[in-house]
């Protein structure tokens, strides 16, 4: 993360990192608090950021707009290129977005198919987004450490950057999708999902797979499966583990690897979750029944 100016400002800074991470497909995110008083400048970052206040912010102001202060579910803005100074007076705990220029770019063309230099993301203070911020508070509640928390994290920056696209541009535009895949993409894509299980898969790498914008992709999966991508991928992870443990007696962090799972415990507590039966109990089960 040594290329994110925003970022590395805060770890010079008194800020407490609480935790960060790459989402993928460029995307990271990082929960943050502060509790002492001192300035902070960003100089012209190459990248952008968007910002959601989870607790306090009160007396946090940037200067030139002093008559505005912060708040829980207030949202920030920062371009990447911008510059701003802020008073840090008081207690504040928030979780951070940052993303590329280039990404942003991308998504200009395979959403809207405009030119990326038509459009330019705006600089915002203490905005208010009830659906940008309750997708920000939802990020911030994931454990980013296991595979199926950075994946429900990866679909949600996608669904916060197509948000940015449509109302944070200058070219506000809502876009239906009608349908869902078509049976050859549905093919693809599940072909894609089985042969990569115990990799870390993202959004923007099946949408890319079949020429989607995430957002279009997001969608017309969830018309054709009936869940979401993320959840598609989880209950494909689960069932082959199912079969694992029910062909052989291979060790249980081996089956959590070949399945996608970040670790014997993180399958374990999955599986439990969701069949209620421990992996152990259904692997007896499993052998009584052979």
């Amino acid at each position: 993360m040594s290329t994110l100016q925003v970022f590395d400002t805060l770890t010079r800074s008194h800020a407490d990192l609480e935790r960060s991470a790459p989402l993928g497909d460029s995307l990271v995110a990082a929960l943050w608090q502060r509790n002492r008083l001192e300035d902070t400048v960003y100089r012209r970052p190459s990248h952008h950021t968007l910002s959601l206040y989870l607790e306090g912010g009160f007396d946090i102001v940037r200067r030139g707009l002093s008559e505005q202060h912060g708040a829980p579910d207030k949202l920030c803005i920062l371009p990447a290129e911008h510059e701003s100074y802020w008073q840090i007076n008081g207690r504040i705990r928030f979780v951070h977005l940052y993303f590329t220029p280039e990404q942003f770019g991308s998504l200009a063309v395979t959403l809207l198919d405009r030119e990326p230099r038509e459009l330019t993301l705006f600089d915002r203070t203490y905005m208010d987004d009830a659906r940008l911020a309750a997708a920000c508070r939802r990020l911030a509640r994931l454990d980013w450490d296991d595979a199926d928390g950075r994946l429900y994290g990866n679909a949600l920056g996608h669904e916060v950057l197509a948000h940015l696209m449509l109302t944070q541009t200058g070219r506000r535009r809502s876009l239906a999708v009608k349908g869902g895949l078509a049976p050859a993409q549905r093919r693809r894509v599940r072909e894609l999902i089985d042969a990569k299980l115990d990799t870390a898969l993202t959004v923007g790498e099946l949408a890319a797979e079949l020429a989607l914008s995430e957002y279009h992709f997001a969608r017309m999966f969830h018309a054709s499966f009936g869940v979401p991508p993320h959840a598609w991928i989880m209950l494909r992870r689960l069932e082959r583990a199912r079969e694992a443990l029910a062909r052989a007696d291979t060790p249980l962090a081996d089956v959590a690897a070949a399945c996608g799972f970040s670790s014997a415990s993180h399958l374990a507590n999955r599986f439990r979750a969701a069949l209620g039966v421990t992996a152990g109990d259904y692997r007896r089960w499993a052998a009584g029944r052979a």
